[in-house]
């Protein structure tokens, strides 16, 4: 029998040697039980499954795909603190697993820039990266690209010259418009969503659905942005001007929520006096304290768009921009306008 390793020192890790050693058998031959290879008996094979857990011995995953040509991995990072990022994580999970693939999760935080989430992906030896929500510029995102295939999403690709799959951001805000007006609504405003990805276009899709209905003279645009505290802020504005709207369109989820707070805090009847709208679909729209309406990005299809996309790039595919169609979700967050009801 080949060297046995030292006795394992208590605490340490237990590998495929030291249960060698325990069964008394051939690394060699633990390795084939363990990777359920033919070459060992039924016998052995239930015993030294039986002394490898008895022992602790997890499987190295990152060293059995160190081995492998193909990691069979797909790269993700996400923001932590948006909840619809979190959403489509759990759909990027089942998509990936149905293809026989699995994800790296690479986290952004307000103490951790996306640059560094990247190049932790990068360790992993991802097959493709998914950027969710990159806030990255064209440039940075390209020199990423040549490193390993990209696939942006919630943002356009074109520019940075990767894929993309994203929902119809103007046709989107141009629902949540549409609803409103057919709720008698005439002064609305849209708290935007500052520098964010799709934010202009959301703010494009807002100014021309009012214009659509011939309400622009009645309706405005604030700043806002990714937060609640910046809708908090932005209805605050709204709630200070000489004429105050009737409903708001907020850029997400989030900053939907932060509008109500405000409103709920200033004694705003919601949705007597102001009804309001997300967008997303996030978990934050069917909380306890708020059935909000929102706009769904249909997250499921877009993670299924999304691992299609990346495995193509991965296999060599050229990039290609996905643009899906949005749908509006009317819950308890808007009515209609006082002047209309009888």
């Amino acid at each position: 029998m080949p060297d046995q390793p030292p006795p394992r020192p208590p605490g340490s890790r237990p590998t495929l040697a030291h249960v060698a050693r325990e069964a008394g058998v051939s690394t060699a031959l633990v390795s084939i039980v363990m990777r359920g290879a033919p070459g060992a008996s039924d016998a052995t094979r239930e015993r030294v499954r039986r002394i490898a857990d008895s022992m602790g011995y997890v499987r190295d995953e990152r060293a059995r795909k160190l081995r492998q040509s193909s990691s069979r991995l797909i790269g993700v990072t996400f923001d932590l603190q948006q909840p619809f990022h979190g959403d489509l994580v759990e759909h990027l999970y089942a998509a990936a697993a149905a293809r026989g693939y699995d994800l790296a999760i690479s986290a952004v935080a307000p103490t951790r820039d996306e640059d560094v989430a990247i190049q932790a992906l990068l360790r992993e030896r991802c097959e493709v990266a998914v950027l969710l929500g990159s806030m990255l510029d064209d440039e940075t995102i390209r020199q990423v690209s040549a490193t390993v295939p990209v696939l942006l999403v919630v943002r356009d690709g074109a520019a940075a010259g990767v894929s993309s799959v994203r929902s119809d951001d103007v046709t989107g805000v141009g629902l949540a418009v549409d609803h409103l007006i057919g709720l008698g609504h005439r002064r609305i405003a849209h708290v935007d969503g500052g520098t964010a990805p799709g934010a202009a276009e959301r703010r494009a899709g807002f100014l021309a659905a009012v214009r659509r209905h011939g309400a622009q003279d009645s309706s405005r645009v604030v700043t806002g942005g990714l937060t609640e505290q910046d809708g908090s802020r932005g209805m605050r504005e709204l709630l200070e001007s000489a004429d105050p709207p009737t409903a708001v369109v907020a850029f997400n989820d989030r900053c939907a929520a932060g509008v109500l707070d405000h409103l709920v805090r200033s004694r705003v009847d919601v949705p007597g006096d102001v009804s309001v709208t997300g967008y997303d679909d996030s978990r934050l729209a069917i909380s306890p304290h708020a059935q909000m309406t929102t706009v769904s990005q249909n997250p499921e299809e877009m993670a299924e768009s999304a691992v299609a996309g990346a495995l193509d790039l991965a296999q060599g595919g050229q990039p290609r921009q996905v643009v899906l169609t949005p749908h509006l979700i009317a819950r308890e967050t808007t009515a209609a306008a006082r002047e209309t009801q009888a």
